[in-house]
């Protein structure tokens, strides 16, 4: 005699820790849909923390006289006051059937104490922090790449990176389509092929160009990359990437890039290469460099008028700063 499928349940509690945008909304939707697996019904309701009330949060995840399943997503918890954040806690000892509760935490030590008394009330914990090596991203293309039925070579990741760029939505998009549009078997050559120049022309390279000081190479990289439509966040990201580390690599002296790799936490190709970059680089420089690649990702996220302008205005302002005493 044949068993019957379990009947799926929805998990009471998760903790979802980081503020990897792309990361977060991931791991909620897939919160949302183990729910939904139980009940199709199931209702999802969002709110920040830092505006819940005790009352509200009571509202929200008392039980249904329908018995509708509901997916609450308290947003922020780090801000949450002390009066809310006491509520989560008295809550979670007792969670209400057919609720699920998803809690997101930014990490750290604000709020610490609420995510780990959630942690010991056996949440299912999901780790979202930012992917700030370069390692974690060529992982992360890996995985991506992976789950879409592709393989990808180490110089494929290399190349494909180095056009698409650090934005994990951009890369997630990008490794999902490349995979589409080939054989699965992902290559350096099918890459250029796909991106058709991005690989050549992108943030980075306009970065490279301006972090050595060719004004002329800078302004045709940045002009190409603008009519290719590379986003102008992601120029900005590669200007303020290359900055950084030419400060970061030049402050460390010189040395053996593969010993120097693990201090810095990036590849030796990219501490062997910002080595050379950092020839010609002073304090004052750096300084202004720095200045002017906090400046520009403001004005790409809203404040300036003009995007176009401003990244022409940074690359300017880098080429000058450039052997700057």
């Amino acid at each position: 005699m044949s068993k019957e499928p379990a009947a799926i349940r929805p998990v009471p509690l998760r903790l979802i820790v980081g503020d990897e945008e792309l990361l977060v909304q991931r791991a909620v939707e897939a919160a949302l849909a183990t729910a939904r697996a139980a009940d199709p019904t199931a209702e999802l309701r969002r709110v920040a923390a830092a505006s819940l009330t005790r009352a509200e949060l009571a509202e929200m995840v008392s039980p249904s006289l329908f018995a509708e399943a509901r997916v609450v997503v308290l947003e922020a918890a780090q801000d949450a006051g002390k009066e809310v954040a006491s509520a989560i806690t008295e809550y979670v000892a007792d969670p209400a059937d057919g609720v699920s509760l998803v809690v997101l935490h930014a990490g750290g030590a604000k709020g610490k104490a609420l995510a780990d008394a959630l942690r010991k009330a056996g949440a299912e914990v999901t780790q979202c922090a930012r992917l700030t090596k370069y390692d974690e991203r060529v992982d992360f293309v890996r995985a991506e790449i992976r789950q879409a039925g592709g393989k990808i070579t180490a110089d494929g990741v290399r190349v494909f990176i180095d056009a698409v760029g650090n934005d994990l939505r951009e890369l997630a998009s990008a490794a999902a389509q490349l995979v589409a549009d080939t054989d699965g078997a992902v290559d350096e050559a099918a890459v250029r092929r796909y991106h058709r120049g991005r690989a050549e022309v992108t943030g980075f390279a306009v970065a490279e160009k301006a972090i050595t000081g060719d004004r002329a190479g800078a302004l045709e990289a940045l002009r190409w990359a603008q009519l290719l439509g590379v986003p102008s966040v992601l120029v900005a990201d590669a200007l303020a990437d290359a900055v950084r580390t030419v400060a970061k690599v030049g402050a460390a002296g010189r040395g053996d890039p593969f010993r120097m790799a693990g201090q810095l936490g990036m590849p030796p190709w990219k501490v062997r290469k910002a080595q050379s970059q950092a020839r010609g680089w002073r304090p004052a420089g750096i300084a202004t460099a720095m200045a002017a690649v906090a400046e520009v990702n403001a004005d790409v996220k809203g404040v300036a008028a003009d995007a176009d302008y401003a990244l022409q205005r940074a690359v300017l302002r880098i080429v000058a700063a450039h052997g700057l005493r």
